[in-house]
């Protein structure tokens, strides 16, 4: 059997380029199911490899994706069927296994998660790991006893995928959401998705200080670096910040005051190699919070040929919320 991929190539001298190949099925690597792809996810991970950035490909020619959704083709894992409908996210596919920029993915069961009913294929990458983290994000929050009423919770990289999935799961449960982004535009959209109020990136400019009046009573982080630091100096005393993401750098100037005057938590949050059991229950969840509707103008579809060319606006943070992609006919 012939599929369509877009396929990564390094070439001697170390540069990296991809196009769409024909490829037999017979060249995809061990796995215990067959998936014909219908959509996959475009992420901030996703440009890395396509511009080989970060070390995440080890070998090469490479196929990208780093999560997708489709239907079951074969299965030597008895919890999967043919014409069964399921998820990927994660365990390193589209970095150092092939993954879902292809019309087939063969991958592990264990990787797998049964698609909700209420969810389509498109829906769920629309979501895809940027809507498994930041519901994992939210959980965490929930988890260290932040509650609606506690005060104003702090979204930062608002406009990305993870970033506006988790305002508007926060504005649905009923937290004051504040979407911190530094693209004006996107206020109005923010503000439809649930943000009670859209601040720009001023909000955690450096003070020098180690600690200044607290503001937040929590926060979801999708920037880390510089930012990350300031934002710990402003969180009130018993709040918590879900640190996810890396776009503003990985390391902060930092002291250990806020932890110890105000007894605040900085909570990592790992969507790649979480057990089946939370993705389940996350997948569960966000069927009953999201709104595919509500966020459809944060969307946005492409095909393989267009990822190339998207890659570096991704990594420039010039991509609106969510890129799906279309791979089904």
């Amino acid at each position: 059997m012939v599929f369509r991929a877009l396929v990564t190539h390094k070439d001697a001298s170390g540069n990296v380029a991809s196009a769409i190949e024909e490829m037999r099925e017979t060249s995809l690597p061990e796995g215990d199911v067959l998936v014909g792809v219908e959509w996959a996810g475009f992420n901030y991970k996703d440009g890395l490899v396509l511009t080989g950035q970060g070390g995440l490909v080890r070998d090469y020619p490479h196929v990208g994706g780093v999560d997708f959704a489709g239907r079951v083709i074969e299965s030597r894992d008895g919890r999967y069927h043919p014409g069964q409908a399921v998820i990927l996210t994660g365990w390193r596919v589209g970095e150092i296994h092939w993954g879902g920029f292809a019309t087939r993915a063969r991958v592990k069961g264990d990787w797998l998660v049964p698609l909700p009913r209420k969810l389509s294929t498109r829906d769920a990458m629309v979501l895809g790991t940027a809507g498994l983290t930041a519901m994992l994000a939210v959980n965490r929050l929930k988890a260290e006893g932040v509650k609606p009423g506690d005060g104003d919770i702090l979204v930062t990289g608002a406009g990305g995928g993870v970033g506006s999935i988790a305002t508007h799961l926060l504005g649905r449960l009923g937290y004051k959401v504040y979407a911190m982004t530094g693209r004006p535009e996107l206020a109005e959209p923010l503000m439809r998705l649930g943000a009670a109020e859209v601040v720009g990136r001023d909000v955690l400019e450096g003070t020098g200080k180690k600690l200044v009046s607290p503001r937040w009573a929590s926060a979801v982080d999708t920037v880390g670096g510089a930012p990350l630091g300031e934002l710990l100096k402003q969180i009130k005393p018993g709040g918590a910040v879900a640190a996810i993401g890396l776009a503003a750098g990985d390391s902060w100037n930092a002291t250990v005051i806020p932890f110890i005057l105000r007894g605040i938590t900085l909570a990592g949050i790992d969507s790649v190699m979480q057990p089946i059991a939370a993705r389940v229950g996350a997948w569960e969840r966000l069927t009953s919070l999201f709104s595919s509707k509500v966020y459809e103008e944060m969307t946005q579809e492409a095909r393989l040929e267009d990822l190339p060319r998207l890659a570096g606006d991704i990594l420039a943070g010039q991509v609106r919320g969510k890129v799906v992609v279309k791979l089904a006919a």
